[in-house]
């Protein structure tokens, strides 16, 4: 897949935006539990600061890998398909 189309980076956003969501609950989690991370949870800044960092490693790896994809259908999940057995 070619990083300048406007699929890999809708795909790209979408994956960092998880990522980020990601790093925050696990330094928020972290925190919490008293897992050795010295994060005050309610200080945002410091918790932005994990979700950007997430953030910028995940589309950094979605640039470092694009050429492993050569479709944009690798990316899309689709629905299992249904079989109907009418009068069985």
């Amino acid at each position: 897949m070619m990083i300048l189309t406007r699929a890999f980076w809708n795909f790209a956003l979408e994956r960092a935006v998880k990522t980020a969501a990601q790093s925050a609950a696990l330094v928020v989690g972290a925190s919490a539990i008293g897992n050795g991370i010295s994060i005050d949870a309610l200080n945002p800044f410091e918790i932005a600061y994990f979700a950007a960092g997430g953030f910028v490693l995940s589309v950094l790896t979605s640039v470092a890998t694009a050429k492993t994809t050569t479709n944009a259908s690798d990316y899309i999940e689709t629905a299992p398909e249904t079989t109907t057995t009418a009068g069985v």
